[in-house]
């Protein structure tokens, strides 16, 4: 998978434990978004799939899966767990906080899985869609994995003056230690066109829903301060604006 000329995708692998430590870094945002994100997939998954009990154990591939902040507690859940990455740096981290010991991280091309059609129940690619010059050959590999009825659960930016304000510039403006070209805005999705990439590949969308940051103290301490405090949570909001949840179903 050839990365973008115009972002920065070696940032992640120097981060190392700060990818679990640092609050003077955007990370400490993905792993606010995180800890909104994992519930829903949870729940998601047990009532669409079934929880894991017994032999019933459905298989889930995380795409881009970075130190792990959701194949980690998507085993710890009980679900048999297959993570990707380019960063052999980041899947080392993500090794080391596999609490379950028991997800297969493997450094792998998204653009083409090694693993067979109709293997897995279920696919992740969050905060990672907007990170590859050609989002729509993730989802046809996510798709192709797939078993019939299988979901692909998706997390992106959405294209838009507003989105590029708030995603970029904000974080920028902010955020401590923000690195150089960690998003670019060509590379936003807009929810028609993740809609779109789905269905041509016989993914039907079942649920999107936008996320924002809850507007408390530890959101106004992050403005005055350029530090993630750790109260700080994202919350689910109708708007799909700036960024977007969503999951799709093979038919």
């Amino acid at each position: 998978m050839s990365e973008a000329p115009f972002i920065n995708n070696a940032i992640y692998n120097e981060l190392g434990e700060r990818w679990y430590e640092a609050h003077d870094d955007p990370v400490a945002l993905l792993r606010a978004e995180a800890r909104l994100r994992n519930g829903w997939v949870v729940d998601t998954l047990a009532s669409r799939l079934g929880a894991p009990h017994g032999d019933h154990r459905p298989r889930l591939l995380d795409i881009g899966c970075g130190a792990g902040f959701l194949s980690n507690p998507l085993a710890q859940a009980g679900y048999e767990v297959d993570a990707v990455d380019l960063s052999a740096q980041s899947l080392a981290v993500a090794a080391r906080h596999d609490a379950a010991h028991s997800v297969r991280y493997r450094q792998a091309d998204a653009y083409d899985l090694p693993f067979a059609s109709a293997s897995f129940d279920a696919v992740c690619a969050m905060d990672f869609l907007e990170h590859v010059q050609e989002p729509q050959r993730v989802v046809a590999q996510a798709a192709r994995v797939l078993k019939p009825g299988g979901l692909f659960f998706y997390y992106t930016f959405n294209r838009n003056p507003v989105a590029g304000l708030f995603a970029i510039k904000g974080i920028e403006w902010f955020v401590r230690n923000t690195p150089r070209r960690m998003h670019r805005y060509r590379l936003f999705i807009r929810p028609g066109e993740m809609r779109r990439m789905c269905e041509d590949q016989g993914l039907a969308v079942r649920e999107v829903k936008g996320a924002r940051p809850v507007f408390s103290g530890a959101f106004w301490k992050l403005l005055w301060t350029g530090v993630v405090p750790a109260g700080f949570r994202f919350t689910w909001t109708a708007s799909t604006l700036v960024s977007y949840a969503g999951f799709a179903q093979k038919t």
